[in-house]
């Protein structure tokens, strides 16, 4: 009787474990995040380079692991659709991230890019892959 209470003991903390860390890696879908493709860190890509984007709005953030062979880390993003806007006189105007639309038009928002921390001085599409760098992309308002 002893054992079975102790089996069972373990396999319910077992699942619980496993539970805690199924959930400590996504993120909720509701407002920006009601359109998102991604809910949870996510890998993609096989390459040469590694370039780690963590994307966050609203409170909540999702990290994406990318390997590709791409010279900048908007090609790697729009390698697997992750970012769409508009083409405009400094390059992409990014407007979506991960299906998370900001439109400044309509309610202020956009996509601020950030390396190491600070905010970067040139756009996604412009900015060179480099192993160890951070990369942020975080909805303001």
């Amino acid at each position: 009787m002893k054992k079975t209470v102790v089996s069972i003991t373990s396999l319910l903390l077992s699942l619980l474990t496993l539970l805690c860390l199924v959930s400590c890696n996504t993120v909720d879908k509701i407002g920006v995040w009601e359109t998102a493709v991604y809910l949870k860190d996510t890998e993609l890509g096989k390459g040469a380079k590694t370039v780690v984007v963590e994307v966050k709005a609203e409170e909540q953030s999702i990290t994406f692991t990318i390997h590709t062979d791409a010279e900048t880390v908007g090609a790697a993003l729009l390698e697997h659709e992750l970012i769409a806007g508009d083409e405009g006189q400094y390059g992409l105007y990014v407007k979506a991230v991960n299906g998370l639309i900001a439109d400044y038009d309509t309610d202020g928002s956009y996509w601020a890019f950030y390396v190491n921390g600070e905010y970067a001085m040139t756009g996604v599409e412009k900015t060179k892959i480099t192993e160890g760098e951070t990369y942020q992309l975080v909805h303001t308002k």
